[in-house]
């Protein structure tokens, strides 16, 4: 099949591009900054590359002939903008499945996200029936909350067509460890401070429950979704939930609680200064998303995460205190390290 790539060059792009290609699809990736590929090796290569912005471009000659679109784009910075990001995700988004109707594919699956879930209860495992109205007000929440509300729309005026949305957990892996830092913790956190051995106490907001999946998981899951002919939501996420005492265990440190107020009021306090690009209402979605069930992809994929929760998480931080990256624009070490400071404070450098 042919399988058009949106966002195909960032963290959950770069696996899925990955795993459709050794499935044998051509694939098509689409990113606002592709790489240079020497001719010799495009040549060979059953990955071609396009640049296009889902903000502007005119995406329906990419699209035309294709079999499934999978729409992956997404702009987390720079969180003082909410326009910008809004652009990106939530326009961009209602812009590529414009362009999917207007070009007649067949198919589209789009990365949704545990974010999109409301408030859940702690130790309750939530199926894909939960209300997606998000979980703070957070932008990034909210956008993904948009997001489910244009694939209901889209679903009820093409019946014909063969929607899918995946929601994963928080998606690591090493080669976007440089990256990810950059995006969530800014120029002050070297990735030096989370090595083990400089670690003897990790404060843990109080409540905290955190789900994680391996990026080569979510990969394996889009190919899944685009090679089956199945439809609708699916959760994803590794089996264990990492709660202080297990997130103390991969730091090599003794948990101490902290109470989320108190976390709270100094990420506040950290954004407004600019010195952290996380604001406050991010911290509160990450303090009230649900725990997710994955047992339909595992009934309609066929789809077992192959990495654990806390080998997802290491594979971040082992990056992180490397200087992990790939050869990919959005993932390059290059352009991924600390954010000069003007750069910060303007969100210059900050779109993935």
């Amino acid at each position: 099949m042919r399988v058009v790539v949106v966002g195909a060059s960032g963290n959950i792009g770069s696996a899925s591009v990955h795993e459709l290609a050794a499935a044998g699809h051509e694939v098509v990736g689409v990113a606002r900054r592709p790489p240079l590929v020497e001719p010799a090796v495009a040549a060979v290569s059953s990955v071609r590359w396009a640049g296009a912005d889902v903000a502007t471009t005119d995406l329906v000659p990419l699209f035309e002939g294709a079999d499934v679109v999978v729409h992956l784009a997404w702009l987390f910075q720079p969180t003082h903008d909410p326009d910008l990001t809004w652009s990106t995700n939530a326009v961009g988004t209602r812009r590529v499945l414009d362009a999917v109707a207007a070009a007649g594919v067949p198919a589209v699956v789009v990365a949704s996200s545990v974010a999109a879930y409301s408030p859940g209860t702690p130790g309750r495992r939530v199926d894909e029936t939960w209300p997606t109205d998000g979980p703070a007000a957070a932008a990034y929440a909210r956008e993904k909350a948009y997001v489910e509300r244009l694939l209901d729309l889209h679903e009820a005026q093409h019946p014909e067509r063969r929607v899918v949305r995946l929601r994963p957990a928080f998606v690591f892996q090493r080669a976007a460890a440089t990256s990810q830092r950059r995006l969530f913790a800014g120029p002050l956190v070297p990735g030096r401070l989370l090595d083990p051995s400089l670690l003897g106490v990790l404060p843990v907001p109080r409540g905290l429950r955190l789900q994680t999946v391996h990026a080569a998981d979510v990969g394996r899951a889009v190919a899944a979704a685009v090679g089956r002919p199945v439809s609708g939501a699916f959760n994803l996420a590794a089996d264990e939930v990492l709660d202080r005492d297990a997130l103390a265990e991969v730091f090599d440190a003794r948990p101490v609680d902290v109470p989320p107020a108190l976390v709270r009021r100094a990420v506040g306090v950290a954004w407004q200064l600019h010195l952290l690009p996380v604001p406050t209402r991010l911290f509160d979605a990450l303090m009230a998303v649900p725990e997710m069930s994955t047992a339909r992809a595992r009934a309609e994929l066929d789809w077992t995460p192959r990495h654990t929760a806390r080998e997802a998480l290491e594979a971040f931080l082992d990056g992180v205190r490397h200087g992990a990256g790939s050869a990919l624009p959005p993932l390059d070490p290059a352009a991924s390290g600390p954010l000069r400071a003007h750069e910060f404070a303007t969100g210059v450098g900050s779109r993935p």
